[in-house]
């Protein structure tokens, strides 16, 4: 059976809809960064997302060409994700979606490498006839962060930050937003076929102890 991150690591995939702290890993991602707004048809973020997919599953059926990736092992494609930020905001500001700067994710297990991910931009420009030069490959360690499933609308996410923060303000830690630790979302729901009300999407903010810590 194909291994699935959602449900292997539940604890960063599928939280509970009130707040919960917990310490993220080193992960590797697939990234395009860029601004705008993301519901722009055919803009910036639509471009990057259809990159984002066209390697996942360059890499995901790897296996059945004659690229061999060492350690390989057959995997679901994790869920898109994206980590928010707008210039001199220490939150977001729904309203404001011109002003969005993002980077977009998607997850690839550990046994994916630079000259894996390298490979894979050749392969999807060649076979799908896609531009992905604009693909990264990174790891990222978010480290101690707060977090919790929101279910609704993306304008709606104001409540349950605000459940964040408060949340955070008992436990004795504060936001640590800035220009490394951003806002995160993990998209579990496809919005093109869900209700908006029903939507799940994990929001994870960077945390740390109010001393500092």
């Amino acid at each position: 059976m194909a291994y699935d991150f959602k449900k292997e690591a539940k604890m960063f995939y599928m939280p509970k809809n009130k707040p919960e702290i917990v310490t993220v890993p080193p992960m590797n991602f697939l990234a395009v960064s860029g601004q705008g707004d993301p519901n722009e048809e055919g803009g910036a973020y639509q471009q990057a997302v259809s990159v984002l997919y066209a390697l996942a599953y360059t890499l995901k059926m790897s296996y059945k060409g004659t690229r061999r990736i060492a350690g390989f092992y057959e995997y679901v494609v994790p869920p898109l994700e994206g980590f928010w930020w707008q210039p001199g905001l220490a939150g977001v500001d729904y309203s404001q979606k011109r002003g969005f700067h993002w980077i977009s994710v998607i997850r690839v297990p550990d046994f994916i490498k630079q000259e894996d991910f390298d490979w894979a931009v050749q392969e999807a420009q060649r076979k799908k006839q896609i531009d992905c030069s604009s693909a990264a490959f990174l790891t990222i360690e978010e480290g101690l962060c707060v977090q919790m499933m929101h279910i609704g609308a993306y304008d709606d996410e104001p409540a349950s930050v605000a459940m964040m923060d408060a949340y955070i303000e008992a436990q004795g830690y504060e936001n640590e937003l800035n220009e490394v630790r951003r806002h995160h979302e993990i998209y579990l729901s496809d919005p093109r076929k869900s209700d908006p009300a029903k939507q799940k999407t994990v929001i994870r903010h960077p945390i740390r102890k109010k001393d500092g810590r």
